[in-house]
Formats: structure tokens, sequence, C-alpha cells
């Protein structure tokens, strides 16, 4: 038991970790058979909706510029994204989802919403489902990644808030 929390932090504890420990790693199978690991397959999946400045994909992925450069690097090599210069600013960078890229996204995305439904979503009630989706927003916007709408949830609505 962690000492100073109450029964249920402690059992939300218990539970996350075990999401954490041996949901995921499960979950990770469904992309680690394509070569790719948790953060590659999200920036891919960030990247089929449009193509993005390389800041801004490191915002949205929650992620740092030096390993988004590297990761991002690793997608080109495969040939799934591809980096232009800005349009707007010669000195930025934008990436973008090749067709290659597209194929494996479409082919892993079903495995892995099916993975996600089996390890998390079917055990749980729509209820409790929004419950989870409300508690996490909060702790991530609160954490200082960006969520839903590419901004902490916080500051969903108009105005500049550095997420995306």
């Amino acid at each position: 038991m962690v000492e100073g929390l109450d029964h249920d932090e402690q059992r939300a504890w218990q539970g996350l970790l075990a999401v954490m420990l041996v949901g995921i790693p499960q979950v990770e199978r469904t992309f680690r058979t394509y070569g790719l690991v948790h953060i590659e397959y999200g920036l891919l999946n960030t990247l089929a909706t449009g193509p993005l400045r390389l800041s801004d994909l490191a915002t949205l992925g929650n992620v740092s510029i030096s390993r988004l450069s590297h990761r991002v690097s690793k997608l080109v090599e495969r040939g799934y994204v591809r980096l232009r210069p800005d349009e707007n600013d010669g000195r930025a960078s934008v990436a973008e989802i090749t067709d290659e890229g597209r194929a494996v996204v479409a082919a892993i995305a079903p495995e892995h919403a099916r993975a996600l439904r089996e390890v998390l979503f079917d055990h749980l009630t729509p209820e409790q489902v929004a419950a989870l989706a409300d508690a996490m927003q909060s702790v991530g916007a609160k954490l200082g990644a960006c969520m839903e709408d590419g901004r902490p949830k916080e500051q969903a609505g108009p105005g500049p808030t550095g997420c995306g």
C-alpha cells in the first residue's frame, strides 16, 4: 500500500498500475509487429489527419523536440513520413504521412482498437467509460498534456494555448 493514500486512491492507483504494466504491453503488440513503438504509431495517427509543423506535432504528441526528431527520422527512413519546408516559414519543417504510412495505420488500427477494447473498454459500462475519459482528460490537462481538441481541457475554447 502506498503510504498516505485513502482506500479509493489506493484502488485507483493499483488499477492504473495494472493497466500500465499488464494492459499496455498487450496493446503495444498490435504495432510492434510492424516495427513501431507506441510514440511512432501515435505520430502516424496524428499525421493521418493532415500535415503538421514539427513543433506542432511535438506539442500534440506530448513529446520533446529531440525525441520527436529521432522518431520522425525513423519514420522517414521507413518511408512512412516525408518532411518538407514550411511554405510560410522556410526555417520550419512540416511532416506529412505518405501513402505507405497510411497503409500501415490502416492495417494496425482495427487490431489496435480490438486490443484496447479487450484490455480496457469491454470491462466497463458506457457510463464508466465516460467517467474514465473525463478523469483522464482532467489528469492529462493538469499535467500539461495536449488533450481532446489539441489543447489542455481547461483551456479548450478560443485563445492561444500552446497546444497545437
